[in-house]
């Protein structure tokens, strides 16, 4: 291969030479290097072709004058704007004047606004506990070989194991009152840590679970306890929940019962624990 050959034009320095966007000494050394390369000169002489099949399909609109109207409009928006443009300078000021205040207020009012802060952030993790609970319920009631991983059969040895992974004495709630008896529970990941979750069922085979463990911010992390909070209800997830905190502790009640029923369940969970 000749060393002194010059590359071949790319698509990109086509397009420059056929819009004319090259200087007149750029131009003459483009067209040098098209006559050596064939390819390139018929691939120019096709592009030239359709830019002017292009402008020819306009040509008469291209050599019409500007309507007297869009003249109009166009002199019109343009004494609008000049009109405007002190309002727009007096609009800035006012818009700083707003913002140093606004920052000001912020800065006045960090004591409150750590409390209200943190009120809305232990909200946001109470949420997202409730949902991941309805996820675990999702995942794992419908299991009929392996909906748990200790059952009834194991209750001591359940509560006894869950505790010193949660790291806290547990209680397992009575639910037989309402109908519901132990299938048994399960250790799960979560945000904070460890989760456990016990799983009921009744005569008619639907399943309730009781998800809980430390929330962020409680005693496990190293940091205040959370106060206790009333219940709050979620319809958000694949099944309803009530969810509530206690000491430091997130708790779930979820299931695909009733509000009324699903409220007695957690109700009598609460009155337990």
């Amino acid at each position: 291969m000749d060393a002194s050959r010059t590359p071949p034009l790319t698509h990109d320095e086509l397009n420059a030479l056929v819009d004319g966007q090259l200087t007149a000494g750029q131009r003459a050394t483009a067209m040098a290097r098209v006559a050596e390369d064939p390819v390139a000169g018929e691939t120019l002489e096709a592009w030239q072709d359709q830019r002017e099949t292009l402008r020819g399909l306009h040509q008469k609109l291209l050599d019409e004058s500007i309507p007297e109207t869009l003249l109009a409009t166009v002199q019109r928006s343009a004494r609008e704007r000049q009109a405007l443009d002190p309002w727009w300078r007096w609009g800035g000021m006012a818009a700083g004047v707003l913002l140093a205040f606004a920052v000001g207020w912020t800065a006045h009012g960090q004591l409150g606004g750590k409390a209200f802060y943190a009120a809305g952030h232990a909200a946001r993790a109470s949420q997202a506990f409730a949902q991941q609970a309805t996820l675990a319920h999702a995942v794992f009631a419908p299991e009929v070989r392996h909906p748990v991983e200790v059952g009834a059969a194991q209750q001591e040895h359940l509560v006894q194991w869950l505790s010193k992974r949660l790291g806290k004495p547990l209680k397992l709630p009575l639910l037989s009152s309402q109908g519901y008896e132990l299938v048994g529970g399960r250790l799960l990941p979560g945000d904070g840590g460890a989760r456990a979750q016990f799983m009921f069922q009744n005569a008619a085979g639907v399943r309730v679970t009781l998800y809980l463990g430390a929330l962020e911010g409680s005693p496990a992390a190293g940091k205040p306890a959370n106060a206790e909070t009333a219940f709050s209800y979620s319809s958000d997830g694949p099944v309803p929940a009530f969810y509530w905190t206690d000491q430091g502790f997130g708790y779930a009640m979820s299931g695909p019962v009733a509000r009324e029923e699903l409220m007695r369940l957690a109700e009598l969970v609460y009155q337990q624990l």
